[in-house]
């Protein structure tokens, strides 16, 4: 099954300045939900220490996130398309910050994990929200772009975010990283309170109930295709990704300053190679550039995984291939999926494919690790992971083409500010001369109808 030809992008369809301030909100959420994503797995040794840990109590404090994030996301399909985009995303949010203040107050085992849990369940649903703005606000052809933009957040994640973590708890104990993000992500939340506009486009007067709303998503075969396509996508990536570290380190005997050069370089390749693929996505059909980087994916988790001891550089420079073209493969994926469901329950939609995501997270590392052996020295096993994951990669290459765009019900701009309905069921009267993006950062007019140049440049 192939997906229909996709047209051309219309030139010059450039991100106005309004639309820059949207998309670098959304970057800070998200920078602070992979911040804490990622933060975890680099003070597993400390953490191990301090809190007299047993290994399979941390691996236990590590899956708890992803799989909270699963069941969270598909919980919140019944109910994502029933409230302001805005509303669901602060919510969220503001839970995801108090969960991470109890990861850095956390003084043993059962409070860690619990913390950790929330902090998975609330952020990987803020997520969802986050990707539902997008895919409301910016259209077709804005949001390779915007998606690129807003995921680029995880390989600033790796070059400023790990680094940062790891000097707090090494200067204040295990905690620091945790308190000062979730300091970090109240100010963010402050921002998006008070500069995100309401979203309210996909609401409509006569919506099916939970269940069936629910049962539309599910049953629904395009749909299903791409939920198929996602696991796929997803499971090859992180059984490489979850052991890639402390295999390089145990063949050949690196220590974690090492490791953590060989990040910071992989994750500044993978920032300009998500930027330069976020542009290429709204240039060419996502289809097609998808399968020729994802192509390169599949070869590169095989060249990664066979690697034998050697200089750091040589690992450096095929680990950032690795990480480019996974994350690269990304952008126009995210693009792609934001198109297959209209905005009457998109957010469902990405729930439920967002708690597909996380089960292959928490399952890729299950896999590896009962193919990987890294004691006692050499490591063996991990070119049996690269052939796992080239094999899921070659099938979601074939399963993309099921990833077909939903008839547009209409404008993606019309979901800003749309009128919400009343109690009736109608919507509210008001004289709505345009969508609005900018409003609540503008300072009050006496004509508060009348569109400000600034509100002009983001909706032209």
């Amino acid at each position: 099954m192939t997906a229909p030809a996709e047209p051309s992008q219309p030139p010059g369809a450039h991100i106005s300045r309004g639309e820059w301030g949207l998309i670098l909100l959304l970057m800070a959420i998200q920078f602070t939900h992979m911040v804490d994503f990622v933060i975890i797995m680099p003070l597993g040794g400390r953490l191990i220490d301090e809190l007299s840990l047993k290994e399979a109590q941390f691996a236990h404090i590590v899956s708890a996130y992803a799989w909270a994030a699963g069941v969270a996301s598909l919980a919140a399909s019944f109910v994502m398309d029933r409230f302001d985009r805005k509303t669901v995303l602060l919510t969220m949010y503001a839970g995801f910050t108090l969960s991470t203040l109890f990861c850095g107050l956390a003084a043993g085992y059962e409070l860690l994990l619990l913390s950790r849990t929330l902090a998975g369940a609330f952020g990987g649903t803020a997520a969802v929200a986050l990707m539902s703005v997008i895919g409301d606000v910016f259209p077709p052809e804005k949001r390779g772009r915007a998606s690129g933009a807003v995921m680029s957040s995880f390989a600033v994640a790796s070059i400023a975010g790990l680094p940062a973590g790891l000097m707090l708890a090494e200067w204040f104990g295990r905690g620091a990283p945790f308190l000062v993000l979730a300091a970090l992500s109240a100010l963010v939340w402050a921002l998006v309170w008070s500069k995100l506009p309401p979203v309210r486009g996909h609401l409509t007067a006569n919506r099916p109930n939970r269940w069936a709303e629910f049962g539309e998503v599910v049953s629904n075969r395009t749909y299903l295709g791409a939920f198929a396509f996602s696991f796929f996508l997803v499971l090859g990536t992180f059984t490489v990704a979850s052991f890639i570290g402390p295999y390089l380190k145990a063949l050949n005997g690196w220590t974690e300053r090492q490791l953590a050069q060989l990040y910071f370089v992989a994750g500044a390749c993978t920032l300009v190679g998500m930027t330069v693929v976020g542009r290429l996505s709204d240039k060419f059909p996502r289809l097609t550039l998808f399968r020729v980087i994802g192509s390169a994916a599949l070869l590169m988790a095989v060249v990664v995984t066979h690697l034998p001891p050697g200089p750091l550089w040589v690992a450096a420079v095929v680990m950032s291939g690795f990480m480019v073209v996974a994350a690269g493969r990304m952008v126009p994926v995210q693009a792609l999926l934001l198109g297959v469901a209209g905005p009457k329950n998109r957010g469902a939609f990405m729930s439920v494919n967002t708690a597909v995501q996380h089960a292959a997270t928490g399952l890729a590392p299950l896999i590896a690790g009962a193919l990987v052996t890294l004691n006692p020295l050499p490591p063996v096993g991990f070119e049996n992971v690269g052939w796992v994951a080239a094999v899921t990669a070659a099938v979601s290459l074939v399963l993309a083409g099921v990833l077909k765009p939903a008839p547009a019900d209409k404008s993606p701009l019309d979901a800003i500010d749309a009128p919400a309905p009343d109690a009736r069921g109608l919507p509210e009267a008001h004289d709505n001369r345009g969508p609005v993006v900018a409003k609540p950062a503008l300072p009050a007019r006496d004509t508060p109808d009348e569109p400000t140049p600034e509100i002009a440049k983001v909706v032209s």
